[in-house]
């Protein structure tokens, strides 16, 4: 919990605080003069700072201390012609910065004068210059105005630039011939105490943890303080804009709440973290990594909702737009225009997400022929000027969303642009359950274990576990009753032809030896077995770590290659669903098996680490050593299922029967079943059928 006790050196702040309520006497003696009110006269100077703008309170406040900072600057500011540049973090506080300066910084009845372009006219008249930019526009850069401020530097006038970050957008004049850079400094609990106590004209008693108060953001003083409050009113008041600014506008869930996002979801809980800081003005535009992402994956992943809880999670706007709604319009110029149209719109929002879906829409120049060249050159390269931007658009973060990584112009992808890419893969098992649970929510099916649901809805997005999910639910309540996991089971089944009796023996049999293979030689943790209609399923959650032996590798090895195996022993021969894929039980094995020899120094090899590239340039020798290390991991297999033979019978046929088998029931079956310890030297031949 944090006291409130402002700073010592507050002596220039409270001045400043005492100008901003002279100028709100003179306004109400203004106001008063052409408004008859014949019950109120007009307020005393001691009861109008209530009236004063918490927000411009609160820069005044920081402003203060920015300048008291720098020795002498005070005084120099008001007799003198120093050069300054003022750094505000966030691009909405320049404005306000500008309008202390005016009030308060300067002497009393200063004439400042704006500079807009590159011409200055200067008057006997004009105190001072003040140069402002938030980097809304596209002359906001370094090359701008350069002339103007050589004119006011011949005048030898005060020079004020204020920015978001001045050397992103501040004539580069300015910032060679600067004399002090300042840096707005963060809204801490004594220049809040400062600020309630100016207020209200008591200080707070109530404490107020820290990371509540990391969230509160200048924008938010004017919703936390309104019109005649007590100080404890007013942390009250705080701590309720804060929860509140837990539910943003953007509907939906967090992103902390989503599964399946993997390394996207990383990325995107940082980005949240540091848009946080950004806004509190801890960190700056500069300092944040995270501005632009091409998120990659197949329809159905989540890309557009990863882009909507992103922004969730972080409390800014959304501005979502697609390529299609940018070609909506009927000539080219309108393309264009909508296009400068989105990222003005975010700029001015920001800091906030900028979501471009379908970014595969605009087409890759590589592949332009004929007629449509010059039509998409025109619309590519005013996409990359856009997003080449990235300092000239502050606060705002970039992400692309395509089905089709391999269509999205290179340029788009390089440094400085969209040069982070992700691709979202199809959820894991364990990503299912979790998604099962998001779309059944805390309450229904409670207690139910959902890896049954997540084995048998293996291959499936998150768009097909929400619509299994709705047609599971619509079907019970049409027929009247709750919603079961039969239900949903049924809706996943319905995706897919039902498989014949033997078909599913054989796949029960294929995933009963994975499950006790993996159980017996210690390889990771059984967490549950599926058979269903579009085949079968285990989940054996495994650790490769650094600290592995050889030993646990062949175990590995064995396990993964404990199905094939297990359909020789129990039913006479092996099938060949064990391989035919990139993903099968065979790739697995052999890629393991290459590691051992080529990455472990575990192998035949030696103490060697070769990549994949220089693999396959030895790749007779590597063979030979890989072929090995598979004879022996079906070897030891082999050796475990026919020593725990009826364990293994009995697994598969529990598993045929109720199709789902989780990891303590698989412990249960075969903890109550003792064959012979396995003898990993023992080869078998293959036996003969036995009977169903």
């Amino acid at each position: 919990m944090s006291a409130y006790t402002p700073h010592e050196s507050d002596s220039l702040a409270r001045a400043y605080l005492n100008i901003l309520i002279e100028k709100e006497k003179d306004r109400q003696e203004l106001h008063s003069r052409f408004v008859i009110n014949d019950d109120e006269d007009v307020p005393q100077r001691g009861s109008l700072s209530h009236l004063v703008r918490p927000d411009l309170a609160a820069i005044a406040i920081l402003a203060a201390r920015a300048i008291e900072a720098e020795p002498g600057l005070s005084k120099r500011l008001r007799r003198g012609s120093p050069i300054i540049t003022i750094a505000t973090n966030s691009p909405p506080l320049v404005e306000t910065v500008k309008e202390i300066f005016s009030l308060c910084v300067f002497p009393y009845g200063s004439k400042l004068i704006e500079i807009e372009g590159d011409d200055l006219f200067v008057r006997k008249s004009d105190a001072a210059v003040v140069i402002a930019r938030d980097g809304a526009r596209k002359d906001h850069r370094p090359d701008k105005g350069n002339r103007a401020i050589s004119i006011a530097l011949q005048n030898r006038l005060p020079i004020v630039g204020i920015a978001p970050d001045p050397d992103l957008y501040l004539p580069s004049a300015l910032l060679r011939t600067a004399e002090h850079r300042l840096r707005l400094p963060v809204l801490d609990t004594s220049a809040l105490a400062l600020l309630i106590e100016f207020l209200t004209g008591e200080a707070p008693t109530t404490p107020l943890d820290e990371e509540t108060f990391r969230q509160v953001g200048i924008e938010d003083l004017p919703l936390m303080l309104r019109g005649r409050m007590t100080a404890d009113d007013c942390i009250a008041s705080l701590q309720h804009v804060v929860r509140s600014k837990a539910q943003d506008p953007v509907s939906g869930p967090r992103l902390e709440d989503l599964a399946g996002y993997g390394e996207a979801k990383i990325w995107g809980l940082e980005l949240a973290a540091d848009l946080a800081e950004l806004k509190s003005g801890r960190l700056s535009w500069a300092e944040i990594d995270h501005k632009g992402l091409l998120l990659t994956g197949a329809p159905g992943t989540g890309k557009t909702q990863f882009g909507k809880a992103l922004a969730k999670s972080a409390g800014v706007p959304l501005i979502a737009t697609s390529v299609a709604q940018w070609n909506a319009a009927s000539h080219l110029s309108g393309t264009l225009q909508a296009i400068r149209e989105v990222f003005q719109r975010a700029r001015q929002q920001a800091p906030c997400i900028l979501l471009i879906d379908e970014i595969d829409g605009i087409s890759d120049r590589a592949m332009l022929r004929g007629e449509y060249v010059e039509y998409w050159s025109q619309i590519v390269n005013l996409l990359l000027e856009q997003l080449a931007g990235i300092d000239q658009r502050p606060g705002v973060v970039v992400i692309a969303a395509t089905n089709f990584p391999d269509r999205v112009d290179a340029a788009v992808k390089r440094s400085g642009r969209l040069d982070r890419v992700i691709e979202i893969s199809k959820p894991s098992a364990d990503d299912l359950a979790q998604i099962f649970r998001f779309h059944l929510g805390p309450e229904t099916l409670a207690d139910a274990d959902l890896m049954q649901l997540a084995l048998p809805a293996k291959g499936a997005t998150g768009a097909d576990v929400e619509a299994i999910v709705q047609r599971a639910k619509g079907t019970a309540r049409r027929a009247k009753r709750e919603l079961s996991v039969d239900c949903l089971l049924a809706e996943i089944a319905s995706r897919h032809p039902p498989l014949s009796a033997q078909d599913r023996n054989l796949i029960a049999v294929h995933e009963a030896g994975h499950a006790l293979v993996g159980l017996v030689l210690g390889v990771g943790t059984v967490v549950g077995a599926s058979v269903h209609a579009a085949g079968g399923g285990i989940d054996i959650r495994t650790d490769m770590t650094g600290s592995l032996t050889l030993d646990y590798l062949q175990n590995h090895i064995a396990m993964l290659l404990a199905g094939r195996a297990a359909e020789r022993v129990a039913l006479g021969q092996m099938s060949i669903g064990a391989g035919m894929s990139a993903s099968s039980d065979l790739a697995k094995a052999t890629r393991l098996a290459v590691l051992v020899e080529t990455q472990s120094g575990l192998g035949q090899m030696g103490p060697v680490y070769v990549d994949d590239r220089e693999a396959a340039a030895i790749s007779p020798a590597l063979f030979l050593a890989v072929k090995q290390h598979l004879l022996e991991g079906d070897e030891r297999a082999t050796a475990v299922l026919v020593a725990q033979k009826r364990a293994l019978m009995t697994l598969a046929n529990a598993l045929n029967s109720r199709g789902y088998l989780s990891g303590a029931d698989i412990r249960a079956i075969v903890g109550t079943i003792r064959d012979e310890p396995p003898n990993h030297a023992v080869t078998v031949e293959d036996p003969a059928p036995e009977a169903a």
